[in-house]
């Protein structure tokens, strides 16, 4: 008869192995794609419109919650893409004292343009992978990146249930 797998946890030399590749990973990344990008932005608006985009119109609060970024430093960002026309702001109908924020089609545009160029240097880069390879590599940075956000939204639900006295 089979025996079913029993997982077995991460050891903790894995798990700082792993902190310290992801770490190099970014660096590495970023070294080969992103600071070689032609955006007319910095990087971290470019990440904040992303983001923006793949969320959809809402109120700067929850974008913010949803970077993990305070609302001054978002505040910022936010004015500085509104001031270049990536981004439009308008009152939130339920609360005129709120502004809702979203993707203006130039600011899609400039995202369109800048994943086009970023993956163009990422395919120039992995020219000697197969298909194959660059599959693997994507499986496992997807799971690892679902892993992770899903601990930090667990984890962000359970502060904020503390934070406010209930319980889960």
């Amino acid at each position: 008869m089979h025996q079913p797998e029993v997982a077995v946890s991460v050891t903790p030399n894995t798990a700082q192995e792993l902190v310290d590749e992801i770490f190099l990973f970014g660096r590495a990344l970023r070294s080969a794609v992103i600071t070689s990008s032609v955006d007319p932005i910095p990087t971290a608006l470019v990440g904040v419109l992303s983001i923006l985009a793949t969320y959809g119109e809402c109120r700067q609060s929850d974008l913010a919650g949803e970077l993990c970024i305070s609302q001054s430093v978002l505040s910022r960002q936010i004015a500085e893409l509104v001031d270049a026309g990536y981004v439009c702001r308008h009152s939130d109908p339920a609360d005129g004292r709120v502004s809702r924020i979203r993707v203006t089609p130039e600011g899609n545009a400039l995202l369109h343009r800048s994943k086009e160029a970023k993956a163009a240097l990422l395919r120039a880069t992995l020219s000697h992978w197969t298909e194959g390879d660059a599959l693997v590599a994507l499986d496992s940075v997807r799971k690892l990146e679902r892993t992770l956000f899903e601990h930090a939204h667990r984890a962000r639900v359970s502060n904020s249930a503390i934070h406010s006295g209930s319980s889960l």
